[in-house]
């Protein structure tokens, strides 16, 4: 096996993953034709297992006033504006003030919003008790975090049941994509109330729209317990009834990721949890839910309980990500593992230490697309003993590329004899034919791993480089960078040995144009990492390829 076979079978397996992706993109169900408003789908609550000692939930309740249904409540803070429906005191829509959304960069980016059915849902189970379908009264009061607040409340309340008084309490705090929700409980009643409450993300089955034209990531559900770690669930398993996960637990969190951006519900630590994920009928599209059933301390007659779950709903920034797995004695929340939300591939645990040293590269320079070229620097330097024998080698075969196309027309007719003679010729060239496969085989994993983490780093989201490139998440909009990238891959082409068969000789003379197309629609970030490593490959490989061909001439002419 040869460069150029290694070559040809990577271009074979990048486009089978590129047609993979296509594949499930295709295959995803298509957009609604018409948005539905989020909290207007589903009619039931969840029903927890006998574990919990929980009553069944009743028959599907009615739907409220179209009227009050549709009115909503908007808190902004310095983050991000939130919109909660009266209708289930459930969040239908968060816009974020420093992301731009993918599709209109005029606009700003929202996570939960009607038009894929995304929101935040909450309630009590039991016959009657306010749920994600209760109509709720907003309390009067501050709905703009001050410049001297540190936190904003939003209260709303339920109608009075059976001698139950239930108000939900959202509070936003600043500098913070974490939000508690509280569910406080009233017992007016003469005995003792022991309840479950539930806390769910609601949404369709299709993908966020213009993430990437050419590689799909994860979106759907996922679950995180300190037993079964974390487990990701797609839409169709759900759909089919198919999913295995995790469903109970003392610790742990669940999850609806999509690229660049998770909201989570995590419940404290040690409190027992059931997880569920289930398909909602009576909607438009095919519509999930994933949550989680937890129990509400024991109300005694006379006295207030409450019970604070915390929504993480925001990017999926490796920082505040990491802080949040931290105990609370330090400042976090015990989200243990929900670094795990950023899809860096199969090669996960490879990518995240890249992504760590692209962090502490950008502390120091500032910018992330200088980072990047730091970065593709230093993986260079790392691998140079390994880039160095591999370009020598292929700088020898270059050498001996007219006496093998003489043997291969010699021997023309006969493949075992020429075969024989190639063999020869290597032997008594000191030429190994597998030199330059297998180093550059040592380093495919880690430029797959650095490809994966550029791509989920959200942090590299609407980050500019210099002059046109504005958004290194984004293809470059004057198609610079992937022109720059097919010249320095033909150049690359040029400094190659020339294949001995004609046909191969065109394969490697195409390839620069069919990575090139691929290469127009990728982010400007991985289109940057690839130009800057081919440039440093190709000074390498020129400066060892003239000491070999320097030094074979000088050897030749000693024997003349």
């Amino acid at each position: 096996m040869d460069n150029r076979r290694l070559l040809l079978l990577l271009v074979f397996s990048f486009s089978l993953v590129m047609l993979w992706d296509a594949w499930q993109k295709y295959n995803q169900p298509k957009p609604a034709i018409s948005a539905v408003g989020a909290s207007a789908v589903d009619r039931s609550t969840p029903q927890p297992s006998a574990s919990l000692q929980a009553p069944v939930p009743g028959a599907p309740e009615a739907t409220a006033a179209t009227a009050k249904s549709a009115e909503t409540v908007t808190v902004k803070t310095d983050l991000f504006t939130a919109e909660i429906s009266v209708q289930g005191g459930d969040i239908v829509r968060l816009v974020f003030n420093d992301y731009k959304d993918t599709e209109n960069g005029r606009k700003h980016f929202a996570l939960f919003e009607a038009r894929h059915r995304y929101a935040a849902q909450s309630g009590l189970i039991g016959d009657g008790l306010p749920n994600h379908n209760t109509v709720f009264s907003p309390v009067p009061g501050t709905r703009e975090l001050a410049s001297a607040a540190n936190t904003i409340q939003l209260r709303l309340e339920a109608p009075p049941v059976k001698g139950l008084k239930v108000a939900k309490i959202y509070t936003f705090t600043r500098g913070s994509y974490l939000i508690d929700v509280t569910q406080e409980i009233d017992n007016t009643s003469d005995g003792d109330v022991a309840l479950n409450a539930y806390y769910q993300l609601q949404r369709d089955v299709t993908a966020p729209a213009g993430e990437s034209r050419m590689v799909s990531t994860f979106t759907g559900p996922a679950v995180y317990t300190e037993e079964e770690k974390f487990q990701k669930v797609t839409f169709s398993e759900i759909e089919s009834g198919k999913a295995k996960f995790a469903s109970k637990a003392d610790n742990g969190w669940i999850a609806m990721v999509q690229h660049y951006f998770v909201s989570a519900w995590i419940p404290p630590e040690k409190l027992p949890r059931e997880f569920y994920m289930q398909k909602l009928d009576g909607s438009v599209d095919p519509t999930v839910r994933a949550g989680v059933i937890v129990p509400v301390p024991v109300a005694a007659p006379g006295s207030k309980v409450a019970l604070s779950v915390p929504l993480y709903a925001g990017p999926q920034v490796q920082t505040i990500l990491d802080h949040l797995a931290l105990p609370k004695s330090e400042g976090g929340i015990g989200a243990q593992g929900l670094w795990l939300v950023v899809d860096y591939g199969l090669l996960k645990v490879v990518a995240a230490p890249i992504f760590w040293c692209l962090q502490a590269i950008h502390k120091l320079v500032g910018n992330w697309g200088w980072a990047i070229v730091l970065l593709t620097v230093g993986i260079k330097l790392l691998f140079f003993p390994l880039s160095a024998a591999s370009y020598k080698s292929m700088a020898k075969m270059r050498t001996v590329t007219p006496r093998l196309v003489a043997l291969k027309e010699r021997y023309a007719g006969d493949r075992q004899k020429l075969n024989q003679e190639m063999m020869e010729l290597y032997k008594r060239e000191k030429i190994n034919p597998l030199g330059g496969c297998l180093p550059i085989a040592v380093q495919i994993p880690v430029f797959i791993a650095l490809y994966w983490a550029l791509l989920g780093a959200v942090e590299i989201r609407d980050a500019p480089w210099i002059l046109w490139i504005t958004d290194l998440s984004a293809s470059d909009p004057y198609y610079v960078l992937p022109v720059v990238m097919v010249a320095t891959m033909l150049i690359q082409t040029k400094l190659n040995p020339t294949p001995p068969d004609p046909i191969q000789a065109k394969v490697m003379m195409m390839m620069p144009f069919i990575f090139g197309a691929m290469f127009f629609f990728f982010p400007a970030g991985l289109v940057l990492y690839w130009v800057v490593n081919n440039t440093l490959s190709i000074a390498q490989q020129w400066q060892i390829t003239r000491m070999v061909e320097s030094g074979g001439k000088a050897a030749n002419d000693a024997k003349a």
